[in-house]
Formats: C-alpha cells, sequence, structure tokens
C-alpha cells in the first residue's frame, strides 16, 4: 500500500533565547477533506469500505465523524495488539525494511490526534480527494489472480463447537507446470446480510468469517508434496505473500491443493461458503535462481507454561540452521495469550535481536522483507524465537485468565514459533549474496550489520602458492 507522503510542519528551531521571543506562526488546522481523508483512503479503505470486511466504513465524514476517538485511539497503539492500520512491528528494534507496510508515521499518528482533540473538523469540501474506485468486496491485494482455486463448499451452524479437520483435496487445473510468484487466501460465505439473526436487525458486519486458520498445501501429480513449502498456512487476518522473485514456488501439470488441519468456529449465524486461493505466476518460461525453503523454529508445546494471572511471561525455543539461508518473511505465530513476539539469531559469540513485533491473534501477520534488508544467515546460525504472554484480563483475547495455559492446537492452548520462509544457498551462492549486500551498503572494515553476521568480516585474500609446492 502506498505510504501518505505530509508536509513538515513547523517546530521550534534551535536558535537563540532572542528568536524565540518572536511570535511562531500557527499550524494551519487539520480537516477531514483536507488531511484525514487522503490518509483513510492509502491505510484504511481496502478493509473500511461498503461491503469489505471491516465493521464499519471510513468513506465519507458523516461515516467516519463518529468514529473520530476511537480511531485516535486505535492508531496510538503502534505495535500493541488492537492497533489500525493492522502492522504490529516494533520500529525501534531490528530491522525495518519490509514490503506493504501499511502502519502509519508518528507524524501521520500526530496529525489525527491533533485533528480529534479539536474538534475533527470536517474542513473545505473543496478539498476532498476524488473517491477511489474498487473492483468489489473480493479485492484481491495482488492483483487479479492468474489462477483461482476454491474449495469444496463447506458449512458452520450459529451455535456450534469448534470444528477441526480437513477438506477434500482439489486439482487445481493447471495443464502445464507453473511458479508462483504471489499467493492469496479468500474466504468466501454468505455471513453478510444475515445481521438480523444476531442484532435485531442492527448493522453488524464483523465476524464474517468462520475459518480462523487452515494449513494448504500444494500437491504433485503424484500426490506428494511440492518442493518449497508451497503454499502458506492462512490465518485469521493474515495478509497475502509475495515470494522471493528468484525463488518461485513450483505447482505442476495436474497438481492439486489439499485443506489439512482445518480450524472453524461459530459466527452467530447459519454460515456456507467456501475458500478461494489466488496465484500470480512468473511468466512462462522462468527458472528460479534458488530453492525455496521453510524456516520455522518452535518451542516444544510441553515445555509452554503459563499459569493463571501470568502477566509479561518469556518463553523461548532455538533450533540451528542447517543450510544458508536468506530469511525473507518473518512470520510470528502465538495464540490467544500471546502478545509479543521476537526473533533473535545466534552466530559465534554475537547475539542479535532480527525483529520483535507484538501479536494480536485476531490479526496473525507475515512481514516480508526488502530484498536488501533481509537476513543473510550461515548455516549453523541458532535461531531463538522468544514469546511473551499475557493471561491476565488486560488481553481481550483470553477467554477466561483464571484458567492455566499450556501448549496445543487450540486457541485457548498456545503455541511459541516462526512461520518463517526464505531461500537456501550454497556456499558460493551465499558467499555472492554477503558481498553484493556489502557493496550495496558501503561496509568497510568490522562493521555490524543487523541480519548479515558476515557483512563485516572482510572478505579473505587470495590464496598464494607456496614456494614449497612450486
Amino acid at each position: 500500500m502506498a505510504t501518505l507522503s505530509l508536509p513538515r510542519r513547523p517546530g521550534l528551531p534551535a536558535l537563540c533565547a532572542a528568536v524565540l521571543l518572536l511570535p511562531w506562526p500557527a499550524s494551519a488546522e487539520v480537516t477531514f477533506t483536507k488531511d484525514i481523508a487522503p490518509l483513510l483512503q492509502n491505510h484504511c479503505e481496502r478493509c473500511h469500505r461498503p461491503g469489505s470486511i471491516a465493521p464499519m466504513s471510513l468513506v465519507t465524514y458523516e461515516e467516519v465523524r463518529p468514529y473520530a476517538r476511537a480511531i485516535r485511539v486505535r492508531t496510538s497503539l503502534r505495535d500493541k495488539p488492537g492497533v489500525m492500520p493492522p502492522w504490529m512491528l516494533e520500529k525501534n528494534v531490528g530491522i525495518q525494511g519490509f514490503q506493504d507496510d501499511p502502519s502509519l508515521s508518528d507524524a501521520q499518528i500526530a496529525m489525527i490526534a491533533e485533528w480529534v482533540d479539536n474538534g475533527a473538523p470536517r474542513g473545505n469540501p473543496d478539498d476532498m480527494p476524488p473517491p477511489l474506485t474498487w473492483r468489489g468486496p473480493n479485492e484481491w491485494a495482488i492483483g487479479e489472480p492468474d489462477l483461482i482455486v476454491k474449495s469444496k463448499p463447506f458449512s458452520m451452524e450459529a451455535e456450534a463447537p469448534d470444528w477441526w479437520g480437513s477438506f477434500d483435496n482439489v486439482l487445481t487445473g493447471l495443464t502445464e507446470d507453473r511458479y508462483v510468484a504471489a499467493y492469496e487466501f479468500h474466504e468466501v460465505n454468505d455471513a453478510r446480510g444475515k445481521e438480523a439473526e444476531v442484532t435485531g436487525g442492527a448493522a453488524f458486519t464483523a465476524a464474517l468469517g468462520v475459518i480462523h486458520h487452515g494449513t494448504v498445501t500444494a500437491l504433485g501429480p503424484d500426490g506428494r508434496p511440492e518442493p518449497g513449502g508451497c503454499c502458506p498456512t492462512h490465518e485469521v487476518g493474515r495478509n497475502a505473500d509475495w515470494f522471493d522473485p528468484r525463488a518461485g514456488k513450483p505447482l505442476r501439470a495436474g497438481s492439486s491443493l489439499a485443506f489439512n488441519s482445518m480450524h472453524l468456529h461459530a459466527n452467530g449465524r447459519d454460515t456456507t461458503g467456501h475458500i478461494e486461493i489466488g496465484f500470480k505466476f512468473h511468466p512462462r518460461g522462468y527458472v528460479p535462481a534458488y530453492k525455496a525453503t521453510g524456516v520455522m523454529v518452535a518451542t516444544n508445546h510441553h515445555l509452554i507454561d503459563i499459569p493463571a494471572g501470568a502477566k509479561n511471561l518469556r518463553v523461548t525455543g532455538t533450533g540451528v540452521l542447517r543450510e544458508n539461508t536468506k530469511l525473507t518473511v518473518f512470520e510470528p505465530h502465538m495464540h490467544a495469550a500471546g502478545v509479543r513476539f521476537c526473533l533473535e539469531a545466534i552466530y559465534g559469540t554475537t547475539t542479535e535481536t532480527l525483529n520483535c513485533a507484538g501479536y494480536d491473534h485476531s490479526w496473525v501477520l507475515a512481514y516480508t522483507y526488502q530484498p536488501d534488508t533481509a537476513p543473510l544467515l550461515p548455516k549453523g546460525t541458532i535461531l531463538r524465537v522468544v514469546g511473551y504472554y499475557d493471561n491476565t484480563p488486560a488481553n481481550k483475547n483470553v477467554v477466561d485468565p483464571r484458567n492455566w495455559q499450556g501448549g496445543g492446537h487450540r486457541s485457548v492452548d498456545n503455541m511459541n514459533l516462526i512461520l518463517g520462509q526464505g531461500i537456501a544457498m550454497t556456499d558460493a551462492e551465499f558467499e555472492a549474496a554477503v558481498a553484493e549486500r556489502r557493496g550495496k551498503l558501503g561496509v568497510t572494515g568490522r562493521q555490524v550489520v543487523i541480519g548479515c553476521p558476515t557483512c563485516g568480516v572482510p572478505p579473505a585474500p587470495p590464496r598464494q602458492q607456496s614456494r614449497l609446492a612450486e
């Protein structure tokens, strides 16, 4: 999503006291039409528009004004659970170069607060930007897919216990081998329009989905999983996936999709629907330069012990990279009690935090690194996942904080892991990637580069032939 660029507002210059005595011009009033509407278009309307998944539309002033103070609160959460737009990456820790970042800058958050605190004025109607055009409620973040595969229909009663199981496999219909560049998961159902069943006729659009998560696996014509790990696990609120352009994921002619480990929950309405998987392909003739790989480090379920009322409880787990790896996606995975997650890399005597992010089990997000910031980690690197848990009434995702929680697959149980993606490299490929990164960053000497522990190691000089060997 595009980030709105705002002009700098005047502030107090660091000048002498005599200058400070001069009158300072007041900043222009922040208004909806001139300042807030463009921001909402760039950061919010993809979900907050008529017919989309959000519980209210934020397009017109009349729609936005009743939620002004709520918008101020939610945007000010920054990297805490509940923040809007949903992007919980901590901006003062670790690597900061990520793709498709919809978050607001400090200046934008301050502008919203100023607008609300001044009474949320409408402003001049002539300042209102032209309305955005959306293709429809089932908008694809990856653009129009090259292939859409639909699951068999499913149904869920209005009031029923959670359901776990598998859907029937579905053929992709491909008649030629292709490589996947991007992937997106949509739930399509008939819950919209049934608001009267749960609200007595009042407008209500939240909780439309009944799928909490699902594992989708691409199977080759022989029924075996395709190499490279296509496709990522879907989770509620999850964003689309863009794979490394040099490591596309194969989807072959005669392939099928397996819908394993599906988790459905009731939403207060009898609901029938299906899943749509959208694929964007690389051009015909594309050949990947690298091998795609999954990167998962987890805490053993039996080691997760969260007492009733526990706050800021820390749980860790470790794993060792057996191949040189470029980590392309950072995706924390916890459950209802989780509120923060960090990924650390240990190489030799160096330990560094690659990234930290808040966690909200209602918005399970994948963070895709920009190509020039993705961690380059040599084989033997120890990855440590660090999760923080809040089992108190302050965490609204916890059903009953009086209960102990352990590890498990249900949302009322817990996990602590990274569902990462990356590309595996040979020693020669890895050395070339490090040299390229070193050159782009202008690294000299033994500088520390977060996520590239060997970038600051000077390259070895060419070996000279020994005189004894002559």
